[in-house]
Parts: C-alpha cells; sequence; structure tokens
C-alpha cells in the first residue's frame, strides 16, 4: 500500500504536464511493432486492442494506477495503428533479379549517395509480369544521358532487383524503408532513357521543375544548386564535394528543407507582415495584425511545402510551424512543449514510421531542447538598462546557446545514424545559422514576390551572397585538421536508454527528473567500447570483412563499395576500401583471399576467375564465400553462395565465434520470401 500511495502521489504530482508523455508512450508502441521478429497476427492485435480496453477502464480511476493504465493504452494503441499503416502501404515486391525493358512514368529525379542521377517511375511495366507483380514504384540509377522531366512516360532497359535487406545483421534495413516509400525494386541503366508517350502534367512536380530550372537559371552556378535545394527541395544539382563539406562541418541540416527552414520562411513572412500592418496605425490598431500574419504565414508554409516536394521532412517541418501559427490564431502560447508534443503526435499519426527515422529524431530533439533550455534561462535575455549593446549581447548569447543546445540534443542520434562527429560544428554553426535567417531566406522571400514584376534578380542576389558565405564555412571548416571524427555504431540498447532518460530530464517535473542523468552517463561511458562482428559477410558473397589489430581488413580493394563504406563506418573505421584491402594478412594478387579469424578459415572467391584459381577445398572449419553459384566439393565445410545467402541475408560472427544472420527466421511484411 506504501508502494502503491508513493506511486499515486508522484504521479498525482504531474498533472498538468502529463500531455507531452502522449506522444512518447504512443510512440513505444511503435518502437514494440518493429521491435518483435515475426510479423504479428490478427489474434495479437486482437489481443492487445481488447486489453488496451479493459485498461482504459481503470484509466478512468483517475489515480495513479490510472495513469500508467492510460499510458499502457497508448502503448497498445501506437502498437495497432503502426501495424495498420504497414499493411495500409503494402504493394508489390519484385521476388527476383530481373533484366529487360522497363517502362513507366517519372515521378522524381534525385541523386543517390554514389553522385548518379536517379528516377522513380511509377505506374511500371515491366516484360513478361502481370499488372498484380509488378511494383508500384521502381528507382533506377541513371549513367548515360540527362534525366528526363515529372511527368514523362519513359522506357529504358535496367537491372533490377528486389530491395536489399541489411549490409550486416542489426543495421539499417533499406526493405523496410521501400516499403514504406512503396518501391517494390530498385536498379541502374546503362542505356539511354527514351520517350515513350506524351508528357503527362504532374501539376507540384511540373511546377518544381521549372522552378528550379528557374532559380538555377537566375544564380551563379556555385550557388545555385544549393538555392534550388534550399527553395524546391531539389538536391540533384548540388555538387558532392559541396555535400561533404556540409557534413564535414555539420552544416548538412541546411540543406536539407526542415524546421529551421520552415521555421524561418513561416518567421519572416509573419514578423514582415506584422511590422507592416504597424506602419498604418489606423490598420494596426483595428484590425487583429497578429492573427492575419499568422494566417498568411500558415498558408505560405503551406506553399512551401507542395514547392518543396513535400518529403517526410518537410511536412514534419510543416506541421510543426503549423501547430505553432494556429496557436497564435487561438491566443495561446505559440511555443511551449505542448506545442511541440501536439506536432510529435500529428506527425506520428501521419507517418507513424518516421520515428525510426534520424530525421525525426533529430528534429524533435532540437525543438525539446530547445524549448526547455530557453523556458528555464529566460529571465537572462529579459531586456535590461544595457542599451544597444546589451541588446547585442543578448542576441549573440541566444545565438550560442541555442546553437550549443541543439548540438548537445542532436549529436547522439547524429553519432549513432552517421557515425561521425563535427569536431568544430558549434564554431560552423554560429557563422553559418545567422546568415541563413538575416540573408539568404529574407532573398528567396524577395524573389518570390518581385518575381511578377520582374524584380527577382535583386532577391536572387541577395541569397546568392548568403550561399556564398555558408559554403565558405563549410569548406574552410571542413578543412582544418581532424574537422570529422568517426564513432563506433553503438549497441541496441544505447540509444533507447538515452533517449528516454533524457526525456525523464526534459520532461519531468520535480527532483526526479535528475535521475535520468545516470543512465545517459552509463550509455555514453559504454559506447566508445561497443563490441563489433569479428567477420562479415555481404547478403550476395561479394565481400568479406574480418577485425584485425589495425581495424577491419576486407577482401577486396573495389567493388561493392556501398556495404564496405557501410561497415567501416559502423566500426568508426576512417579508411577507405582500398586502405581496408590492403590490411589483409597474407594478401593474394588474385581473386582469392583467406583469412584466419575466430577458430575458423575463411575463403572468399571472387567470380569464375576466382574459381579456376582456388584449389578447393572443404574441411569442417572451413567458411567458403563464394560470389557465383558453384557445386559443392565433398566435405563439411559451411558452402555460402549466393542463393544461399539470399535466405540467410548477411551474416556476422561474434567475438566468441557465434553466427548471426540478418534474417534469424524473421517473417516481417517487408522480408517476406
Amino acid at each position: 500500500m506504501r508502494i502503491s500511495g508513493a506511486l499515486d502521489a508522484m504521479l498525482q504530482a504531474q498533472r498538468g504536464h502529463l500531455f507531452p508523455w502522449v506522444p512518447v508512450c504512443f510512440g513505444l508502441g511503435i518502437g514494440l511493432y518493429f521491435l518483435v521478429s515475426n510479423e504479428p497476427t490478427l489474434q495479437i492485435y486482437a489481443g492487445v486492442l481488447v486489453v488496451s480496453l479493459v485498461l482504459g477502464f481503470c484509466a478512468r480511476r483517475g489515480d495513479g494506477l490510472g495513469l500508467l493504465a492510460g499510458a499502457l493504452v497508448l502503448v497498445g494503441m501506437g502498437f495497432c495503428y503502426m501495424g495498420l499503416r504497414a499493411h495500409q502501404v503494402g504493394a508489390p515486391v519484385l521476388t527476383f533479379r530481373y533484366y529487360g525493358p522497363v517502362e513507366g512514368q517519372v515521378l522524381s529525379v534525385d541523386r543517390s549517395a554514389s553522385d548518379a542521377m536517379r528516377i522513380t517511375l511509377g505506374q511500371v511495366r515491366l516484360r513478361d509480369m502481370s499488372p498484380a507483380r509488378t511494383p508500384n514504384r521502381v528507382r533506377i540509377s541513371l549513367f548515360d544521358g540527362a534525366p528526363p522531366e515529372p511527368g514523362s512516360w519513359v522506357m529504358t532497359t535496367a537491372h533490377l532487383s528486389p530491395p536489399q535487406g541489411p549490409a550486416e545483421p542489426g543495421g539499417f534495413d533499406f526493405r523496410r524503408h521501400a516499403w514504406f516509400l512503396g518501391l517494390g525494386a530498385v536498379g541502374y541503366s546503362r542505356v539511354p532513357v527514351l520517350r515513350s508517350g506524351p508528357p503527362e502534367v504532374l501539376p507540384v512536380a511540373t511546377i518544381r521543375a521549372r522552378f528550379s530550372d528557374w532559380v538555377r537559371a537566375s544564380m551563379p552556378e556555385r550557388t545555385g544548386g544549393v538555392a534550388t535545394a534550399l527553395i524546391t527541395g531539389d538536391r540533384a544539382h548540388v555538387p558532392r564535394h559541396v555535400s561533404e563539406d556540409l557534413r564535414a562541418s555539420n552544416l548538412a541540416h541546411l540543406l536539407a528543407i526542415s524546421g529551421l527552414h520552415m521555421g524561418l520562411f513561416a518567421g519572416v513572412i509573419f514578423a514582415s507582415l506584422r511590422r507592416g500592418f504597424a506602419l498604418w496605425p489606423r490598420i494596426a490598431l483595428r484590425w487583429p495584425v497578429k492573427k492575419i500574419s499568422a494566417a498568411v504565414a500558415l498558408v505560405a508554409s503551406f506553399g512551401y511545402l507542395l514547392l518543396s516536394g513535400a518529403n517526410v521532412a518537410t511536412e514534419r517541418a510543416f506541421l510543426m510551424v503549423a501547430v505553432m501559427l494556429v496557436a497564435v490564431l487561438m491566443d495561446r502560447r505559440a511555443i511551449s512543449v505542448r506545442a511541440v508534443a501536439f506536432a510529435a503526435v500529428l506527425v506520428l499519426l501521419r507517418r507513424p514510421e518516421s520515428l525510426l527515422s534520424a530525421g525525426f529524431q533529430m528534429s524533435f530533439a532540437a525543438t525539446l531542447a530547445l524549448v526547455v533550455v530557453f523556458r528555464a534561462v529566460q529571465p537572462m535575455f529579459r531586456p535590461g538598462r544595457g542599451g544597444h549593446l546589451g541588446g547585442a549581447l543578448r542576441w549573440i548569447g541566444a545565438l550560442v546557446v541555442s546553437s550549443l543546445v541543439a548540438g548537445v540534443a542532436t549529436a547522439p542520434f547524429a553519432a549513432a545514424h552517421f557515425n561521425m562527429v563535427s569536431h568544430y560544428g558549434l564554431i560552423a554553426n554560429l557563422a553559418a545559422v545567422p546568415v541563413m535567417g538575416a540573408v539568404v531566406v529574407p532573398g528567396a522571400v524577395l524573389a518570390i514576390c518581385l518575381a511578377p514584376f520582374g524584380g527577382s534578380a535583386v532577391g536572387f542576389w541577395i541569397m546568392s551572397q548568403g550561399i556564398s558565405w555558408i559554403l565558405t564555412v563549410a569548406d574552410t571548416v571542413a578543412g582544418w585538421p581532424g574537422a570529422r571524427g568517426q564513432v563506433v555504431a553503438p549497441e541496441p540498447w544505447m540509444l533507447p536508454v538515452l533517449v528516454m532518460s533524457a526525456l525523464l530530464v526534459l520532461l519531468w517535473q520535480g527532483r526526479l527528473r535528475w535521475v535520468g542523468l545516470a543512465p545517459i552517463g552509463v550509455a555514453l561511458f559504454f559506447w566508445p567500447s561497443s563490441p563489433r562482428p569479428e567477420v562479415l559477410i555481404s547478403a550476395d558473397g561479394g565481400l568479406v570483412g574480418v577485425m584485425t589489430s589495425e581495424g577491419r581488413a576486407l577482401s577486396r580493394p573495389r567493388g561493392k563499395s556501398f556495404v564496405a563504406g557501410i561497415w567501416l563506418e559502423n566500426d568508426g573505421d576512417g579508411a577507405d576500401q582500398v586502405e581496408a584491402f590492403d590490411r589483409v594478412p597474407a594478401r593474394q594478387q588474385g581473386k582469392v583471399q583467406t583469412f584466419q579469424a575466430v577458430e575458423r578459415h575463411f575463403v572468399h572467391v571472387v567470380g569464375k576467375t576466382g574459381l579456376s584459381e582456388w584449389q578447393m577445398s572443404c574441411a569442417p572449419h572451413e567458411v567458403i564465400v563464394l560470389s557465383v553459384e558453384a557445386e559443392p566439393p565433398d566435405g563439411e565445410c559451411l558452402w555460402l553462395t549466393p542463393k544461399a545467402l539470399r535466405d540467410t541475408g548477411s551474416i556476422a560472427y561474434t567475438q566468441r565465434g557465434e553466427m548471426i544472420t540478418a534474417n534469424a527466421g524473421a517473417r516481417r511484411l517487408w522480408s517476406a520470401r
């Protein structure tokens, strides 16, 4: 009874501060859905709903146990809602490797991580394949010619394959990502793309394409591609070296249309209109100019959402800004923890799968931390008697605090998802973010507003000066010694512990909140020593990596660069594939490489040339990995061909010699065969 009474008193003390925990509990249910190894059955969903219904009646008590029951109801709702969403977006997925004609309508054009132009096709037609089995969407990388405009009907000859699973067990699962994007196949084409019919106008996509061409034609080549990315979300014209510099200086967030851009855009319009109305006292004193400005900013933000392509990150940013502007219209506080929580609920209802994305986690981590911290330090930034100097100091102080808080809040997520830490990111952001808000965004708004009168060149010139400064900062900071540090991938439990502990610190009311600092310290202490697999084998048998005293040694100096990059990044290793190949002990010149690890002898045979070079053996302690199909010799070795690996997925051997497969018997909607 004492425990129950203490629990009740502790939870009752949180009355009035419980709404921010609604998206947390709902998100726990979504995370639980992704955590289970096999797809939940209809009976499981029914059981969760029945239990949630019973707990719902218990939640009506209003005491501490009732509050806990309500939290569990939200968890159950998140679990079932995520399952419903996963089934709703289901579409056919290619189950084999396809080579032949592909025809469809271009939905979008972008650039891949390898800097190749690629197109996403809808209404796809494949040779000798029924519509019921044909993927709704396919994405094709192009290696020849300029990409067609969105809306064009095209045809080409392409290599297609199902979306690939994790590069290593427990890693990022692109199959799951593609499932929620509606992508049923990915591939590449090495021949020109031909038009197969008259182009069909896709209103939003066509406007975006023409707007992108207009922006790039109106600005210098150095800044035009970045300006296009900021206005329309089209990053296809941003050079790769620019993206790498921005990433190394922790300024990559300026390139993706997210909360910063949407907030600055809405803020510039809101402030400009409100100050403009203030010039006419007759209007300012009689009309609700604050609400009118908020309404216009809301409509303009929605237009920006459509113009930028309405991708997941921009949609999330618009919802966050919309919640704040609607709060202004309703005479409520625009920036508060409740507003952030309400925006999180809307985002999770719209796209619950975004919970696992780096963008969702980093956006809400930064926003929540900024709101909580500035609420605590607000008295320090109140106007005093310092005159202009005092105002300047407050502005500089707010800039430093906001950059520091946002950087600290997002650093664990950046390190976990991208295995990278920018050591001079704070300096770069202090130099670049104010220019983005004071020069680039106002310049873009001015260019759009003056376009009907033929005066957009003024706005574009202002915008170009700001972008040029940001690129100079990125290039300078990225060139400093040690600008970019590598971080080992954390163990699966570390990021959830960090998140829940940080939420306890930020959302809980009372001294108990500081208890969350202990698990944060524990997770950060053990993160650098997170264990990595001793041996990794790719899902197609094309690459093998073995840990050595110098780092991971890779069996090939080129080829399978995407998988090689992921392995080395997760190791926290800054080497490239050629350097990792040089680490191979007793390296051979041909297509056969051998390794000794975890009391096993690993042999990697590449192609038919490797088969002709290799003296076949099949001892019990040997693991033979081949990139082509071949009949196994007599013996008791583990024979891994591409066909066998399609069932297991990528393979990892732990330090204790335990073999772990990516599929591991799991059967989810996106991984079923």
